[in-house]
């Protein structure tokens, strides 16, 4: 199932095009508004998901990039032993992929994470993300509406 490789390598080319897209035209933390609760907007985020250990100093940088090297390690190895039938995981592994290598590339090149999508409704803001952020959140929902849609075998008698 590496054929499925060419979805991550989508996800990461789309991540790293809009990352470079965002800084070649925006200041660090310049906001345009997109749509109505969407804006552009620049940041990094030298932690991980909502920020998580972002003031921590520096160590993080490191600890976050061997957790997304390990992880792309067991994602290409997972994807590796699906069977032919196994499509639904394969895209959200390779989804899941994508996104890891695409915020692993910005932790070693600059040690943040490039972030830009800003959602919010009235004075209630999401963390801002990125297409990487997506790729994940979409691969991790895909997973689990598996897990939940399949049925054991035992609940067939």
């Amino acid at each position: 199932m590496m054929k499925w490789l060419w979805l991550s390598l989508l996800v990461v080319g789309l991540d790293q095009a809009s990352k470079l897209w965002v800084v070649s035209n925006f200041s660090l933390y310049e906001s345009i508004s997109l749509l109505p609760s969407v804006n552009l907007t620049y940041v990094h985020n030298t932690g991980a998901a909502f920020s998580f250990l972002s003031t921590a100093g520096g160590w993080q940088r490191w600890f976050f990039v061997a957790i997304a090297l390990l992880a792309t390690i067991v994602l290409t190895v997972w994807l590796s032993r699906l069977k032919p039938t196994e499509r639904w995981l394969a895209v959200t592994l390779s989804l899941i992929l994508g996104g890891a290598v695409g915020n692993l590339i910005d932790r070693i090149a600059y040690s943040y994470v490039i972030d830009f999508i800003d959602v919010y409704y009235q004075s209630w803001n999401w963390p801002v993300f990125n297409i990487a952020d997506c790729a994940i959140s979409v691969g991790v929902m895909m997973m689990l509406l598996d897990i939940f849609r399949k049925q054991p075998e035992n609940d067939s008698k």
